[in-house]
């Protein structure tokens, strides 16, 4: 009986022992399952907050690109346009442009019946001297400073013209002569002859010939001339050479662009008397003769006025014409 006894003291106490042991599991259990969930939500909060900012900053992006499609041109950064005049070297730009423009060479006009002659009168910038010339009621060219410091608006002279020169000072070996406001000076740059090529048809826009004051050192640089005569060209004027210099070489240039080269044949009153301008009348009437045509150059004097007002019987073997009724464009 106390063995018994012994071996149910023993079975109870491992019973005991069972039950207690499995409430202490399954609290472990629970702890270790809570704080599962516990790390879950967490990982989760996060996560979900990491989506959030991503779709916001999505949300700007697309915003912002549905302000740029909607956005106004004025709105817009302005475009920086670099003009082919801001080049340094104008020969470049220019002479492309010249070969596309082929039917702008310059060619002798057809002759008439009679050997033609153009009297051309230099240096007019008021109107008096304008009306001098046109009461004269012959066919004479009247070539036209730009605006300078004693007439400033000397363009307005050749407003109601239909045939006129536009008179350019360009630079001599006089000095007192290239004090003329904006005298082309062969160390203007590239854009300085330009500018004022471009000056000129504004001033002039319907103005087809340019024809040179003084001019005996610019006219003699080839460089300086070629810049000068191309943007010229470009245009639409045509350059006619007072020949004021032996060594000019406005002829070259021209022929190199297969132009008439276009020059005055005498000055007819470098002497003020009538006797000496009609005298030159002579000379330019048996030059017309040879080669068909001749141009010469006067002045705004009263005394060369006097002097074609009575020549007309020296001029009578020759058809009176105006500068572009010798030379035309093709």
């Amino acid at each position: 009986m106390a063995i018994k006894s012994k071996k149910n003291s023993s079975l109870k106490r491992k019973k005991t022992r069972k039950k207690t042991k499995t409430p202490f599991k399954k609290s472990i259990l629970i702890i270790i399952s809570v704080l599962l969930v516990i790390v879950f939500v967490v990982f989760g909060y996060f996560l979900g907050k990491k989506t959030e900012t991503n779709s916001v900053k999505k949300d700007n992006v697309f915003e912002d690109l549905s302000q740029l499609k909607t956005k106004k041109p004025k709105d817009a950064p302005k475009r920086v346009i670099i003009k082919p005049l801001e080049a340094k070297n104008i020969e470049k730009p220019i002479i492309p442009k010249m070969e596309e423009k082929k039917e702008e060479s310059i060619l002798l006009a057809y002759r008439g019946k009679k050997p033609k002659l153009a009297i051309v009168i230099d240096d007019v910038h008021n109107k008096k001297q304008l009306q001098m010339i046109q009461r004269l009621k012959m066919k004479i060219t009247p070539s036209i400073f730009p605006p300078y410091s004693l007439a400033k608006k000397s363009h307005f002279l050749a407003k109601n013209l239909t045939h006129y020169m536009i008179h350019l000072p360009m630079e001599s070996a006089t000095k007192k002569f290239n004090t003329q406001t904006k005298t082309l000076m062969t160390s203007f740059s590239d854009e300085e002859i330009v500018d004022r090529v471009m000056e000129l048809r504004k001033l002039f826009p319907k103005g087809k010939y340019v024809n040179n004051h003084t001019g005996s050192v610019f006219t003699s640089d080839y460089h300086a001339m070629k810049k000068l005569y191309i943007a010229l060209k470009l245009e639409g004027f045509v350059f006619v050479d007072s020949f004021t210099q032996a060594s000019s070489k406005v002829e070259q240039i021209a022929h190199e662009y297969g132009d008439a080269y276009v020059r005055r044949d005498s000055f007819i009153d470098n002497v003020q008397t009538i006797k000496s301008i009609q005298k030159q009348l002579k000379v330019a009437v048996e030059i017309a003769k040879k080669k068909g045509y001749a141009i010469v150059i006067g002045h705004p004097h009263e005394v060369t006025m006097q002097a074609l007002k009575h020549a007309k019987s020296i001029l009578n073997e020759v058809e009176l014409v105006y500068i572009d009724e010798i030379y035309r464009r093709k």
